[in-house]
């Protein structure tokens, strides 16, 4: 009998050290999304149309950094003025600066963003 558990005692030792565990990582796939200029990108619908371009004086350039000009913003009563900031570049992409569109329901803004080309 104690041969018997010698025996297999020898035969798990062995045999644990003949099994090769394989890891294997599902990595996930990625894929870059292109920048997608949306039609409105906040709901705002002001009934009569913005003042003329805010009045700010646009600073001298700055490598690696685009202007991103101030625009007006309907607060439900009357425009605001917000100021402008500084974008990081991205290389591949033009920026788009704040602007209202006019549809049949009034004023609707569509703030800055990045599009490809």
């Amino acid at each position: 009998m104690q041969i018997r558990l010698v025996a297999l005692a020898m035969l798990t030792v062995l045999a644990s050290g003949c099994v090769e565990e394989r890891v294997v990582h599902d990595r996930p796939v990625v894929v870059e999304r292109p920048v997608v200029r949306r039609e409105v990108v906040e709901e705002i619908v002001a009934p009569q149309p913005p003042p003329p371009r805010v009045v700010e004086v646009e600073p001298a350039p700055r490598p690696g950094y685009l202007w991103a000009r101030g625009y007006w913003r309907w607060t439900g009563r009357e425009y605001v003025a917000v100021p402008g900031h500084w974008e990081v570049v991205r290389p591949g992409y033009r920026y788009v600066h704040p602007h209202y569109e006019y549809r049949n329901d009034g004023w609707h803004l569509n703030v800055g963003v990045w599009v490809n080309g």
